[in-house]
């Protein structure tokens, strides 16, 4: 299969990281499952946002399988010479992608309207006004919706890669592949772009301290008593203190830890919906219903459905 990785000038090169990850995948075949070119609009050094020049082939009459179209930190506008030649190599592609902000460039050549797509949370409004009849999903870090791939971040990219890889040669290479790009786990496009530790973002250690102890033990109690005593505090101070580090209750931290927990087993994992809720430490299925609509606007059936291909190292 022959891949393109499409760059303008001021590309990051982390971009690169993401598309060797196919070169992974045919070290650890044994075989040329890939082929790799790096291509632009008039071929030659490109440089890129650190840079460095990057040596590109035009991109041309030659068919490739795949597209994958990289960009850099700031929001691109393609130009009508690489818009062209986008759409028309496109339409001998089996499928198009875009990491991070490329997605603004697939949109520039016409190839997001009517699909599903996603980019770096920061830029998802911006890709939705300029793009109004793309649905953008600012939560996924990567969407396959048919012939068309998009994902979040520059990392993401990797996710998406590998996700390529599944497709196209089966569950166990792909594991072999992220095992061997030492992914901590694989992650499925449907997990979020956030963290709710990070969302928390509690400076305080003793605070920290307890939301590590309540997602190293998301099964127990975890009642106010439970996460005081891990930060070291009385039950009084550790809420004011938490409340004042966090902007919320210890009750709806710990629900925002579960229905992150629960999100990761939904998209990985086989687990029945029930076993899941006492996994994370909801007491029942309804509860973790519940918790998982109000935080994310959709129950956790309807989600596992959309989370694309399953994954796990």
């Amino acid at each position: 299969m022959k891949i393109g990785f499409v760059v303008a000038p001021d590309f990051q090169l982390i971009g690169l990281a993401a598309v060797a990850a196919f070169e992974v995948a045919n070290k650890r075949a044994g075989q040329t499952l890939y082929q790799l070119d790096v291509v632009s609009e008039e071929g030659g050094a490109i440089t890129s946002s650190a840079g460095t020049p990057v040596l590109t082939q035009r991109l041309d009459e030659q068919i490739y399988d795949t597209l994958i179209v990289g960009a850099g930190m700031e929001i691109p506008t393609a130009s009508p010479g690489l818009v062209r030649l986008l759409r028309s190599s496109a339409e001998n592609a089996r499928r198009v992608a875009s990491i991070c902000l490329g997605a603004f460039i697939l949109g520039d050549a016409g190839l997001l309207s009517g699909r599903r797509a996603t980019t770096h949370w920061r830029h998802a409004r911006s890709l939705q006004e300029r793009f109004p009849s793309c649905r953008v999903d600012m939560d996924k870090i990567f969407i396959e919706d048919g012939t068309v791939w998009t994902s979040a971040g520059m990392t993401a990219g990797i996710d998406l890669v590998v996700g390529m890889i599944e497709r196209d040669h089966g569950v166990e290479i792909a594991r072999t592949v992220a095992k061997s790009l030492v992914m901590y786990h694989r992650r499925s496009g449907g997990q979020s772009q956030h963290s709710a530790l990070l969302d928390l973002n509690a400076r305080e250690d003793r605070v920290q301290r307890a939301l590590n102890f309540a997602r190293a033990n998301l099964k127990a109690r975890l009642g106010i008593d439970e996460l005081a005593d891990a930060a070291s505090l009385s039950p009084r101070q550790f809420t004011r203190l938490f409340r004042a580090e966090t902007g919320t209750t210890p009750a709806k931290a710990v629900e925002m830890l579960r229905v992150e927990a629960a999100k990761l087993l939904l998209a990985q994992s086989r687990l029945p919906i029930e076993e899941i809720a006492r996994e994370v430490g909801f007491e029942n299925r309804e509860r973790m219903r519940l918790a998982f609509t109000r935080v994310h606007g959709e129950v956790p059936r309807a989600f596992r459905n959309d989370a694309g291909p399953l994954a796990t190292i």
